[in-house]
């Protein structure tokens, strides 16, 4: 299923006990679905982020609330937005996504990147190194990941992993969505055309239509029809009628949206759709906790803007 339409869930910060938490991601994911989302995130973090909290806040493992997300859904896709290479064996990655893939029936999404969050990794002790050790890293996670997800059994030495006849089983499907998020011309994008399904382009706005451009070329090179790597952009929305856009922090204006549900719809088809993007993954903020029913309000207000 394409992604036109994806929810993340940013945070987990209600002002609930945390009896309520959980609780409550299953609200967020039942009401995506039912507005018409196809496609459901977590992030893939264990502190929040900067200026999105502190990171003592409540942050849940993603692929075991994933799980969970599975038995209380029916339709949208499942997956993070984008799990960290460097916090799991490729391995046992595979492990986790194919299993999730047959909890959901078959709507698992396997998001992936190098990771970049470098507070995080050295707290919990994960090994951080510099872009080129991560991206390195990811692309032999990605020699054993693939072919495991394909039901191959692949062996491999490599600098930072060794796998021997590894197997995933059981498994749903011989082909899981592979996506991709980053925006490096040089590395991250020639990757996408090369292996993945979908690229999540987490640049600002204002580069998308030279970014849509640089992937065009990056398939071409390869021999690749450009159709066939979908695309989506990133969107932070501040569903608000009374939001202004000097609320927007400093850092999150190059991908930050704020307004009515109209206002922001009309954004993301002039800023998004019509420059050759062809799907937008909305994290929505709110100033209280989880809102039911203002992502539906952007749903309602989007879907006749981007009908066909």
């Amino acid at each position: 299923m394409p992604i036109r339409m994806g929810l993340q869930i940013p945070n987990f910060s209600y002002g609930t006990g945390v009896e309520l938490l959980y609780p409550t991601v299953i609200a967020q994911a039942q009401e995506a679905e039912a507005a018409g989302y196809d496609s459901v995130f977590l992030m893939d973090h264990f502190y929040q982020l900067p200026g999105m909290g502190s990171p003592d806040q409540p942050m849940l493992e993603a692929y075991t609330a994933l799980g969970g997300l599975a038995a209380a859904t029916q339709r949208v896709q499942l997956g993070t937005m984008v799990t960290g290479n460097s916090y799991r064996n490729p391995a046992l990655l595979a492990k986790a996504v194919t299993t999730l893939d047959v909890m959901s029936q078959g709507r698992a999404i396997l998001g992936i990147g190098t990771g970049w969050f470098e507070f995080e990794h050295e707290s919990l002790g994960f090994e951080y190194g510099t872009f080129t050790d991560r991206f390195n890293k990811l692309g032999e996670a990605l020699q054993i990941i693939v072919p495991m997800l394909a039901g191959e059994r692949p062996t491999f030495t490599g600098e930072h992993y060794r796998v021997k006849e590894a197997i995933a089983e059981p498994r749903f499907r011989d082909h899981l969505p592979l996506l991709i998020g980053g925006k490096g011309e040089k590395k991250t994008i020639p990757l996408a055309a090369k292996h993945f399904d979908h690229l999540n382009i987490s640049a600002g706005l204002d580069e998308l239509p030279h970014k849509i451009e640089v992937v065009q070329r990056a398939c071409e090179e390869l021999g690749r029809d450009p159709a066939t790597l979908e695309t989506s952009s990133f969107v932070i929305a501040l569903i608000d009628d009374g939001a202004t856009e000097d609320m927007i922090p400093e850092e999150m204006r190059a991908n930050m949206m704020v307004g009515s549900a109209a206002h922001i719809a009309e954004q993301i088809k002039s800023r998004v759709f019509d420059v050759g993007v062809d799907g937008v993954i909305i994290s929505p903020v709110t100033v209280n906790g989880y809102e039911p029913g203002k992502a539906t309000a952007l749903a309602e207000a989007l879907k006749p803007l981007i009908a066909g």
